[in-house]
């Protein structure tokens, strides 16, 4: 079964090829980084307008990639949230129209599932059960997942997410947007211990995340440091302050994933998301999974950043179970993964 899958849900416009859930053919994504660098953060609005203007060329540049036509196509897949709605219903809309022109089959998918499912579009993928974490710009989220279509919420962010939170700290820092990329950039140049910023773990048995103190506490020391290294250099750098940060998100995050994974007694871990390609993450993470004899399984990172075949990938598996959307189906900005079935 070939399916295109479509994604604008935040500032990426992507669509990708799949067949049978596993095999890429194509994954053609257009980045808007340009247009949102000078605000250091995305403008829900221009990331709409820009999803108009590229919804079509990057379809086409997707098909064309993948070497097949419209009329090969078994079903259309698309991100109905979480997300921008602004920017959803650009995805939706245009997959609405085709797959009606079409006569195709239409589904609705769920972000945070195509990035725990994009695991699958490796070689070697992991066996079900596994404990994931889906962890980016706008989501921080641990999952047990027992099957396809079968996700249990253990844990999620009550505030910021990291991804967001790396955005932030990198903006106080004048580092630029994306915040992920600068930061991991200029911590590789400094001591890690150097800033013993908090973690917060929460309540002993909780599994969810809260980094709004963090992002406080930095602003804090920074504006504090900044004041004090005049008429002379302190020792501390700023490259010691992004490697301070950047370890405090890391211990937790790697905390909480192996926590929810003896829990569950799973087998094996899965980190998918764009922060995900952290790399002093994916370090610590495969480290704590050695310790523990478990494997660890992350995605490559172009299926780690928002992207089509992710959401084919997870399309082909709601078709399968017969989860079709209607014409009538919308978008929202937040919800559970197991709430898009049965779809309108």
């Amino acid at each position: 079964m070939i399916i295109l899958g479509i994604d604008t849900s935040c500032d990426d416009t992507s669509a990708g090829v799949v067949v049978d859930g596993r095999s890429v053919l194509s994954n053609v994504v257009h980045s808007q980084v340009e247009v949102h660098h000078p605000y250091g953060g995305v403008v829900p609005e221009l990331a709409s307008r820009e999803h108009t203007r590229n919804i079509m060329p990057v379809v086409e540049a997707s098909l064309l990639k993948a070497g097949i036509q419209l009329n090969d196509l078994d079903g259309i897949s698309v991100t109905v949230g979480p997300g921008l709605v602004g920017a959803l219903l650009v995805g939706l809309y245009y997959a609405k129209g085709l797959a009606y022109v079409l006569n195709i089959p239409l589904t609705g998918v769920n972000h945070l599932e195509g990035h725990i499912l994009s695991i699958f579009l490796e070689e070697d993928p992991p066996p079900f059960p596994f404990v994931a974490l889906t962890v980016s710009g706008g989501h921080t989220s641990i999952y047990h997942v027992e099957g396809h279509g079968r996700y249990t919420l253990m844990g999620q962010t009550l505030d910021d997410a990291a991804g967001e939170a790396f955005d932030k700290v990198a903006k106080l820092s004048g580092l630029g947007y994306p915040g992920g990329v600068a930061i991991e950039k200029m911590a590789q140049n400094g001591a890690c211990d150097k800033i013993p910023f908090p973690r917060a773990y929460m309540e002993k048995d909780s599994l969810d995340f809260s980094f709004s103190g963090l992002k406080t506490a930095v602003a804090l020391y920074m504006k504090q440091w900044r004041e004090d290294r005049e008429p002379y250099e302190q020792e501390t750098t700023l490259a010691d302050i992004a490697a301070s940060f950047q370890e405090s998100v890391v211990d937790v995050l790697v905390h909480k994933l192996m926590t929810a994974r003896r829990r569950t007694d799973a087998p094996s871990v899965v980190m998918a998301g764009g922060v995900a390609c952290n790399s002093r993450l994916r370090e610590k993470l495969s480290a704590a999974a050695r310790d523990e004899g478990v494997r660890v399984y992350f995605p490559r990172p172009e299926y780690c950043t928002d992207n089509g075949a992710m959401i084919a990938a997870a399309g082909y598996y709601r078709l399968l179970r017969g989860e079709i959307a209607g014409m009538t189906a919308d978008v929202t900005s937040r919800f559970p993964i197991e709430s898009l079935s049965p779809q309108n």
